[in-house]
């Protein structure tokens, strides 16, 4: 009876893979389906999928455009809504937003913006940049951000 526990592929379904050089009578003897010699036919040989026999790459045929500024300052984003979760008065810094898993990274900056609704109370932010419209809620529902310029 045919059962989910002997359930087997089908017959001919699954192949036996090719032995490559074990003789002529393998049909893959001598070269092992390689031909004869050249740089595809060694081991380890072969070309890459970007190499365009000799031709000017593509990545050398094209210009090149902008920079990148090393002293550009990328901020990890914590939104008004996302502080709810904390409870009435409590003091807010970059070390207790990663604690939380609000940010990912306790020793880089941090950016408060504005949106959604803040329903906490009295909370005391200590962070190093915010939004004004934040800054603005944050107070309007009695808090205070101290910003770390």
């Amino acid at each position: 009876m045919l059962k989910l526990n002997n359930i087997g592929a089908p017959k001919g379904a699954n192949r036996e893979t090719k032995r490559r050089g074990r003789g002529p009578a393998s049909g893959q003897g001598k070269t092992g389906g390689r031909g004869h010699k050249g740089q595809k036919a060694r081991s380890g040989g072969g070309i890459p999928p970007w190499f365009e026999g000799g031709q000017m790459p593509l990545n050398r045929r094209l210009p090149k455009r902008g920079f990148t500024n090393i002293f550009r300052v990328v901020y990890q984003v914590v939104n008004l809504e996302q502080l709810n979760r904390f409870a009435e008065g409590f003091e807010i810094d970059t070390a207790v937003l990663a604690d939380a898993g609000l940010v990912k990274y306790a020793n880089r900056p941090v950016k408060l913006l504005a949106r959604g609704e803040l329903e906490a109370k009295g909370l005391k932010i200590t962070i190093d940049k915010a939004s004004k419209s934040a800054v603005a809620a944050v107070e309007a529902a009695g808090g205070s951000v101290t910003v770390n310029e």
